[in-house]
């Protein structure tokens, strides 16, 4: 049995019975790793509270380690990034369930990603520090494939269309999976951008929800066993208000 302290993300909490939970974390030392909190629900006492187990937060855990186990067990978390509006707000909620949702999906590998991690520690503390946030999902969507080995081939980025199964630009533009018009003229938008700039992409309601509906179909052809988020449709709702 090998004792772990890292750093982790909430990717997703499950209840198990009336009394406990299973959570999965996303840890920078060991990657991917569930774990099963006994009694938490019903306890108040111990070092271990089920506010700790709100989607994508920050923790710092000491856990044991046994292989091949499917479940391991969790002795200590503490919260080390307070979100200051994330939960205060319906639209970063709302946001926050739908990338939960994505990286339950998008992170099938168990094996550790320093990388991946801190990207996902970065995104979410600018996420929770800016207000003007209303295209921050799918820049995040779309700088996650570069962890996921996906990312757009942008060297011939000139071309009118875009492959979505193969992934690269494209002037055939007779195949189903191939994006072209305005479609591709907001995709072409992301490329290249940070978070400080996402804002300067003016996005109309129906050109941000086509595009997102492009970046999951991009998902589904990418990666094995992806499901649509069941929150798309709340997401949607928020920002077509």
């Amino acid at each position: 049995m090998a004792i772990i302290s890292t750093k982790a993300i909430v990717i997703s909490t499950i209840k198990y019975s009336d009394t406990s939970l299973i959570v999965r974390l996303y840890t920078k030392e060991v990657g991917l790793v569930s774990y099963l909190l006994k009694g938490i629900l019903k306890s108040k006492k111990g070092k271990l509270r089920t506010a700790y187990f709100q989607p994508l937060t920050q923790l710092s855990i000491i856990s044991s380690h046994q292989e091949k186990r499917n479940l391991q067990l969790l002795k200590e978390a503490q919260v080390i990034h307070v979100y200051e509006s994330i939960h205060t707000s319906v639209v970063k909620q709302s946001i926050v369930l739908f990338l939960s949702e994505i990286l339950t999906s998008a992170i099938q590998e168990e094996e550790n990603n320093t990388l991946l991690y801190e990207y996902l520690e970065r995104s979410l503390i600018w996420f929770d520090s800016h207000e003007q946030i209303s295209n921050f999902h799918l820049l995040f969507l779309l700088n996650l494939t570069k962890f996921l080995g996906f990312y757009p081939d942008v060297s011939q980025s000139n071309k009118n269309g875009f492959h979505l199964r193969e992934g690269f630009f494209t002037d055939d533009l007779q195949d189903k999976e191939v994006i072209k018009g305005t479609e591709i003229n907001q995709f072409k938008k992301l490329l290249g951008i940070n978070f400080d700039t996402i804002e300067c992409m003016n996005f109309s309601k129906t050109e941000r929800q086509r595009l997102l509906q492009t970046l999951i179909r991009y998902f589904e052809l990418h990666l094995g066993g992806f499901r649509t988020p069941k929150s798309l449709a709340v997401l949607e709702t928020v920002f077509s208000k």
